[in-house]
């Protein structure tokens, strides 16, 4: 194994148990706006997931479709806190 497939390895395990405490937070909550920016953070793993990948394979074909992700799931978040907050301000 090379050096660079071990740091590979070790990349995608870690984003991996990031993903599951994640995944245990959307799950676990307590309140919506938890539940919220945990799948923000999911988002942003997956997106970093690819990334390490497309590194992993020297290709960097999907690097504009990452960056429409990742700008999706920001622009999303953020409308979804903005609609939760006028929500509870009407309670």
């Amino acid at each position: 194994m090379s050096g660079m497939t071990i740091v590979y390895a070790i990349t995608f395990g870690m984003l991996s148990l990031a993903a599951l405490l994640t995944l245990v937070r959307i799950v676990r909550g307590p309140r919506t706006l938890d539940r919220i920016l945990a799948m923000d953070v999911l988002v942003v793993l997956i997106v970093a997931g690819t990334s390490v990948g497309m590194a992993m394979s020297l290709r960097g074909i999907y690097i504009a479709l990452l960056v429409v992700v990742a700008l999706l799931g920001f622009i999303g978040t953020a409308a979804v806190v903005r609609l939760v907050e006028r929500r509870e301000e009407y309670r």
